[in-house]
């Protein structure tokens, strides 16, 4: 029972995730199919980029939202009383990082545009506000004082995700915090350190665009009909 109850927690939270907010606000507030203009990434920089502020706050919140809603889901779905499938972890707790997990899995790699996607970091802080809102505060003050002293959104989004992983390793270590949650952690970062890892590149080449400077834009803004139209 509690295997098909997981099983339809990551299902759930995978089509969650996939949901291109990006695409859809792209053309909804800027008429155009965002994975043919800037980065081409299904993401809140790329929409403030090529669309503007007012779709990127729109954009974050909600992707922000379906990790939220996913992981917040799994654990009401789970409950507290089946017997635990792993050693003195309780399955909510399991069902929780499984979901958050998919979740970003789901962002990255959305089954509904081909398998393309964004880079997890939104996702990621929203599952967290889901599961104790410390690490989620903690990670997104980093991303906002980075992003303001460098003018870096990329590196914002990895230092972040490395400052949630130190403090969940002293909370582990101090507080006795739940390590189901440290292995997220450690997961989650391995997934945004790799998604990022071209912003990486261009870091290192002195090459990476940071937040005000322009973007070539990969094709004209002659968008006559909607992403999935043809």
């Amino acid at each position: 029972m509690i295997i098909g109850e997981l099983t339809g927690i990551a299902i759930l939270a995978y089509l969650l995730g996939a949901i291109p907010f990006a695409l859809i606000f792209g053309w909804a507030m800027g008429k155009i199919d965002i994975t043919k203009h800037g980065s081409g990434n299904i993401g809140g920089t790329n929409v403030f980029r090529t669309v503007g502020l007012g779709a990127a706050v729109v954009v974050v919140i909600l992707d922000l939202g379906k990790a939220f809603l996913a992981v917040w889901l799994a654990k009401f779905v789970i409950g507290n009383d089946s017997p635990p499938i792993l050693a003195e972890v309780p399955n909510w707790q399991v069902a929780q990082v499984l979901a958050a997990i998919m979740v970003m899995v789901g962002h990255n790699w959305s089954v509904y545009i081909k398998f393309r996607g964004g880079k997890g970091a939104a996702t990621y802080y929203g599952s967290w506000f889901a599961i104790h809102p410390l690490p989620a505060l903690f990670g997104g003050i980093i991303v906002i004082v980075t992003a303001v002293l460098t003018r870096y959104v990329s590196m914002g989004a990895i230092l972040g995700a490395l400052g949630i992983l130190i403090l969940m390793i002293i909370l582990s270590i101090v507080n006795g915090f739940p390590p189901i949650y440290l292995v997220y952690s450690v997961i989650a970062v391995i997934l945004i350190v790799y998604q990022h890892r071209a912003n990486i590149a261009r870091l290192q080449n002195r090459t990476e665009l940071r937040i005000g400077d322009k973007m070539k834009i990969k094709r004209p803004d002659s968008v006559t009909e909607p992403p999935g139209a043809n």
